[in-house]
């Protein structure tokens, strides 16, 4: 099953890289995939449309991934796409209930460690400070949260950063130029 595993490039570290592939240990955990939920949800798609929108669920994922880094990760949106066996892949069964979640999500169920990237994308170098804004802004609206209410300023600050971060495209790269990959 081919899946888009949200990540950070410290996430990419351990990778093993020669001069014409990569392999890396895939983490149990959130990814995402083309399911039966997504198609269903999309039913006009072609497989190349569902395989977008999965990939797009993935980069907002690597975004949350960020926000839960503590600030030590470098800014930037990473997607590793992989080819991994089915069983271990857990889809959900029974869609999307209520919206409540995402039709493109799967669990990863075990590490699948050695597993050969099929590619790599990430945000430009340039993007990192737009990623940035948004993980203050989404900072700034939980602490009003927190204090009882969301102030439109901080709302609107966030709503404008996601709006730059999400218009921009992630690049891609062959997984034998994961050392390359710039950095802000």
């Amino acid at each position: 099953m081919r899946l888009y595993v949200p990540a950070t490039l410290d996430d990419l570290e351990p990778a093993v890289v020669s001069a014409t592939a990569a392999s890396w240990t895939v983490p149990a955990g959130t990814a995402h995939a083309v399911t039966p939920a997504l198609a269903a949800s999309l039913p006009g798609e072609d497989v190349e449309g569902l395989e977008w929108h999965a990939f797009l669920a993935a980069a907002h994922d690597s975004l949350v991934r960020l926000a839960g880094s503590a600030g030590g990760a470098v800014p930037l949106r990473v997607v590793v796409t992989v080819e991994v066996p089915d069983d271990a892949v857990v889809v959900p069964a029974g869609g999307v209930e209520g919206g409540a979640d995402v039709p493109s999500r799967v669990q990863v169920s075990r590490d699948l460690p050695g597993t050969a990237l099929v590619a790599v994308h990430v945000d430009e170098p340039e993007a990192a400070e737009d990623v940035a804004d948004v993980l203050r802004a989404a900072d700034e609206e939980s602490d009003a949260d927190a204090s009882g209410g969301v102030a439109q300023e901080s709302q609107g600050a966030f709503d404008d950063a996601l709006q730059r971060v999400t218009d921009r495209d992630l690049l891609w790269y062959d997984p034998s130029e994961i050392p390359a990959i710039p950095r802000p």
